[in-house]
């Protein structure tokens, strides 16, 4: 039984958590979980809400229903918050705030995709730490064919993933491409059957939140600084962060546990 649920955005954000792992549901199966500007901000309440509980580890995303991650933007608040530029810029306020926010977060994100992950739908997902998909999914950017441009911050994470020629080809053409393709080009790091999509994704999640959560948050910060500009990489914080391990209860609890051939009990203190 899941613990601490919560229904975000009307329900259609969903949040949960049990043994460690949290989860969030992008919930309108109706529309292929399109992301609306309220959806956008529930998901960032669940992901404060997550970051400040010790007991979760590691938080999973996915998508309700079978045809879709997240499909896009809503369209239908295409008229109302993206019909000029002034209500782009404010609309962009509040979606480049959820891309900040998962690009912050402290603990492992993985996104959990099945069926369509499109537009900013796969900006959620270049934002997680893993992506993990099924055979059926599809990926795309359609900006090309719908006359608008994406942000500097999603096109260089776009960049970083699969490489300059490679996202020219993405963001040029429009076109989708399928979960083969993008497993070659290094967009997801794993692809499996549908069938066996969330009992993966699970064994992954279930082996983060038994790992040293310190030592998980530095090698974080350590990535995070590598794929950076120089200028903008926070050092102290990841000197900070490394030598939190060696001084920590964890790390005692490692070297007692190897020396007594167990498991390890990890705090994350």
């Amino acid at each position: 039984m899941a613990s601490d649920e919560m229904e975000l955005a009307g329900g259609k954000i969903l949040a949960s958590s049990e043994e460690g792992i949290g989860r969030v549901v992008f919930n309108q199966p109706e529309k292929r979980n399109a992301m609306s500007v309220e959806m956008w901000e529930g998901m960032v309440t669940a992901l404060d809400r997550f970051e400040a509980d010790a007991a979760v580890r590691v938080v999973v995303l996915s998508g309700a229903g079978d045809k879709a991650f997240v499909s896009g933007a809503d369209i239908s608040q295409f008229e109302k918050n993206r019909a000029s530029a002034d209500a782009q810029v404010e609309y962009d306020k509040i979606t480049s705030a959820g891309r900040r926010r998962l690009a912050a977060f402290g603990k492992p994100l993985i996104a959990q995709i099945h069926g369509f992950c499109l537009g900013g739908g796969l900006g959620i997902a270049m934002n997680s730490d893993l992506r993990i998909a099924s055979d059926d999914a599809q990926f795309g950017i359609p900006a090309a064919r719908l006359g608008i441009a994406y942000t500097f911050d999603m096109v260089r994470q776009l960049v970083s993933l699969v490489g300059q020629a490679h996202a020219r080809m993405v963001l040029y053409t429009g076109e989708r491409i399928g979960a083969a393709e993008a497993e070659r080009i290094g967009l997801v790091n794993r692809v499996v059957p549908v069938a066996g999509l969330e009992a993966e994704v699970t064994r992954l999640a279930r082996i983060m939140a038994a790992n040293a959560p310190l030592t998980i948050r530095a090698a974080k910060l350590a990535v995070t600084a590598a794929i950076r500009d120089e200028s903008a990489r926070d050092m102290p914080a990841l000197d900070a962060a490394i030598a939190a391990c060696f001084d920590s209860e964890d790390y005692r609890e490692g070297r007692r546990a190897f020396a007594e051939k167990r498991k390890p009990a990890f705090r994350g203190r």
